[in-house]
This record gives C-alpha cells, structure tokens and sequence, in this order.
C-alpha cells in the first residue's frame, strides 16, 4: 500500500483520508457522475509537445489527460499541475470558465486524481506554459495517498515493489524505462537492417542447456513429464542455423536458479544471435558496431557516464587474451604452466581457493576472475578461453587446449559472451560427456547431453559466430543505473508473507 511509505501523517490521519476519498467517490456516484463508468477521453496532445511547439499552439485549444500532482485553490480561479507521459504541465481553473458546478467538484478532486482537460494554450504573467481549461473531466479516483511531495518515495524495497507508484513520483525511474524501450528498439532496428530475422524459441524445455546455470524445475501435468524454464536461447537458435535460417536473433527471458545482487536477478533479458559463416572476430565487430549504434540512438552520444567512470565507445575496444590479461594484472603466466597440479600450486600461492575437480582452464579462469575483472572499466574483449570453461566452442586449431571465445566487459562486467560455435558432432559429445562428468562430481551447474541437438549438428551446421547479450546490464550503463533492480519494471522480490 502507498501509505506504507513514511509520510507526514500518522496512521490515523491517513486513515481519515483514505475514508474521506472513499466518501467522495460514493457522493459522485449518487449523483450520477461515477469517473469508473468513463470509458475514453480524447487526448489530442502531450504536456511536452505543448511546450516544445508552443509558438504554433499558442491560443489553440487541446486536450490533455493525466494525474493531478498539485492543486492550489485561490477562490473563483486555481492552478493545478497535470503529469503525463512526457512530463507535467499547469492548468489554470476558473469557476466562470467552466461553469459553477463543475468547478464546486474540480475544489474536492485529490491529488492523484487521474483529469482529462480541455482548454487554451498560452502563458501566464510569470511566463509559464499553461493551458486555460474549458471543460474538466475526472477521469478516475485515486483512493490511495500518494507518498508526500517533497519527501517523494525513497524506500528503495517499496520502490520495487510498488513499481507503478515509483513510475508516478520519481520523473527519472519513467525515464530509465522509457530508455530501456529505445535500447531493445534500436538492436532490433540495427539487427533487422543487417539482415537477421527475429525467431522465438521455447522456454519450457526438457534439457536446459547452452550455459553454465542451474535452472528452474516444473511439471506439465497433461505429459506427465518435468520440465525446465530455459537458462539460454542458443541450442535452439543454433538448430535454426541448421535448418538454412543464416541469421537468425531472440530477445526473451531466460531464468537462472541462482542469487540476487546488483547484477542478478533470476529472470532476466537476453538477446542472443547466430550469423552462419563468420567466426568470434565477426562477432566483435557485431558487438562494437551494435554498441556505439544503440548508445548514439539514446544517449545521443558515444561517450558514457557511469557512476564516477567515463566510458568511452568511441575508440576501437581493446582485444586481449585471457592468458596476457591474467598475466599483465596477476603476474602469472600460464603458458608456462602445464598442468592441473602446477595450476593448483600456483593457486595456493595466490589463495585462490578452487576444487578438487578443477583443471589447469579451471584455474585460469579463476585467476581471471580474482585479478582482472576489476580493472576492466573500459570496453574490452577477453579472447580465447581454457577449452574447459567452454563447452560448446570451437577450439583454436593451433592450440587445442583454448578456444575461439570472447567475453565483453565494460566496468568490470561482463556484457557478451561469443563463440566461434563448435560445429563438430563428434567432438561436441565429447564435450557433453566431459560435463556430465563434472555434474557427477558435484558441479550442479553443468551441461546435460543434449542428443536432439547432437542429431542437429550430424545434419550439418555451417561455421558459425554466435553471441549472447545481457539486454538489462547494457540498459545500466546506458542509464547510468547502479542495480539491476533499477532496470527490471517488476525485480524478483521475497514475499511479503513469508
């Protein structure tokens, strides 16, 4: 409930309100005049549109429609101040300009009453852009107390939870949103002018493969059969580019059995795509050219703020191989490391603590992890992962031991994840088979045998690139937002009830 939030009155007081709106809307209805049985307004214009071409509105008559924010009455005349989806704008009221009865009910309307107005464009005295109401309409009751205005709405657990109240009193949480539209947007629109066609793919699935995740588990009682919520996109996708579909994207929900924290929340958005005859360096050029793309169309700028960093995209992104960047920020050089055992010792002396099953690639990765990750604020690709950490990746064919990966990092995170895609059958069960060992040994999150997908690769399938995006984490960075929570309209929340 709004009220929830700390506001000047007592729970008392607010419960005295919250009556007097109810008794408001049961005297409207008695007389006939129930705002719920209202079925549409015609809005002609928005509040900023009036302001941006005021020259040409200028003593022509609109309609506009929104929530009533302010309301100062100053006897036959008052002002009142009208939130749209484009901002706010005042309106000024007089009793002899939309009749005595209509305007007896515009003094008892509340803020967070939903109006619809219609009236003149024009200034007042103090130069401020109004509109000069002919006919107000109420639209829809507020039986709820809006928190206090100049306290706004600051519970951050509140905030999530009462999204739609969020939306109302914070103008920048609208924009955030309003910016996640135009990132999802522009990747479709660069996407479909390079020729890739958008697909959907199921998300309840019998093996929840293509990363490193535990999934969700449910039931489908008609088959009598359990199923998985989907922790990727890419096996599906990748049997598309067997089927002769050459390039092919999804943007969709994925779901990841694990924690929450700033950049994690078990649902999120993922956008992956597969370009058949290209290879993880087309990839990174995708994921360049697509970056600078996006963050012009809604920034207007290639150059990013985020917290106390200045990103730069505008600059070739750095390319770096997992090996040269564990040894530029950790000092250890792995090429003269050549087995699990000198690994691990390296690691004792590092106190990188790791598990028994862990191979040399293991603990390349967690030297990554431990040493390097914090130091890349700047767009970077990551190349050429352990063959270990990658199971669905074709390997490098002059040193078998890594493979053509990258991951794109900016501000210590990672944004993609791309692979030259193993294409070959035999060594992909292979593969398959050395997960299944790890997820016999205790590792919850490997990769079940996949043997559709394994057909699929037999048809044949062409070289291919493939990449997958965290669609929330790009829209962080390109709002400058310090949680995930902060991008996601409904976060994963603990129930109140528990």
């Amino acid at each position: 409930m709004a009220g929830q939030q700390k506001n000047p009155q007592t729970q008392e007081e607010l419960g005295t309100l919250l009556k007097v709106r109810r008794e408001k809307l049961e005297n409207l209805q008695n007389e006939g005049k129930n705002p719920f049985e209202i079925t549409k307004y015609d809005v002609s214009i928005h509040s900023q549109d009036i302001k941006d071409k005021y020259d040409e509105l200028e003593g022509q008559e609109v309609s506009i429609a929104g929530r009533m924010m302010f309301k100062r009455v100053m006897g036959k005349a008052s002002f009142c101040n009208i939130q749209d989806l484009k901002g706010n704008i005042q309106s000024y009221v007089a009793r002899d300009d939309i009749g005595e009865d209509s305007y007896k009910d515009f003094k008892k309307y509340d803020i967070g009453d939903i109006l619809g107005i219609k009236g003149i464009v024009f200034k007042t005295k103090t130069g401020e852009i109004s509109v000069h109401a002919s006919e107000v309409t109420l639209l829809s009751k507020s039986l709820q107390v809006l928190p206090e205005k100049h306290h706004g709405l600051t519970d951050t657990d509140i905030r999530y939870r009462q999204r739609y109240v969020d939306l109302i009193m914070n103008p920048d949480v609208k924009d955030t949103f309003i910016k996640r539209s135009k990132v999802i947007s522009s990747i479709r629109r660069y996407l479909d002018a390079g020729g890739f066609m958008e697909v959907e793919t199921p998300m309840l699935v019998t093996n929840a493969g293509g990363a490193a995740a535990r999934p969700f588990d449910t039931h489908f009682n008609a088959l009598d059969e359990d199923l998985h919520l989907r922790i990727s996109l890419e096996l599906y996708l990748k049997r598309l580019i067997v089927g002769g579909l050459e390039k092919v994207y999804e943007i969709g929900r994925v779901f990841r059995n694990e924690g929450l924290d700033t950049r994690h929340n078990p649902e999120f958005t993922l956008m992956e795509l597969y370009q058949a005859y290209t290879d993880y360096h087309g990839m990174m050029d995708l994921t360049e050219n697509l970056y600078r793309h996006v963050a012009k169309e809604v920034t207007g700028s290639e150059i990013l703020t985020y917290g106390e960093h200045t990103i730069d995209l505008s600059k070739p992104f750095e390319r770096i191989t997992m090996l040269d960047a564990v040894k530029k920020y950790a000092g250890v050089d792995f090429n003269e490391i050549h087995s699990a055992e000198e690994a691990k010792k390296a690691a004792d002396e590092h106190h990188i603590g790791y598990e028994e099953r862990h191979g040399k690639g293991d603990i390349l990765n967690l030297f990554f992890e431990e040493y390097v990750e914090e130091h890349l604020i700047q767009p970077v690709f990551i190349m050429d992962h352990p063959v270990e950490i990658s199971p669905l990746t074709k390997k490098k064919p002059d040193n078998p031991d890594y493979v053509e990966r990258f991951e794109f990092f900016i501000n210590g995170w990672e944004m993609a994840n791309a692979y030259s895609e193993l294409n070959d059958p035999i060594d992909q069960r292979a593969r398959f088979e050395a997960q299944e060992a790890a997820l016999a040994a205790g590792d919850e999150e490997a990769n079940h045998t996949d043997e559709d997908f394994l057909n699929a690769l037999s048809i044949g399938m062409p070289p291919t690139g493939g990449i997958g995006f965290g669609i929330d984490r790009m829209v962080m960075i390109m709002t400058n937002s310090p949680a995930i929570r902060d991008v996601l309209l409904f976060p994963t929340m603990k129930s109140l009830d528990k």
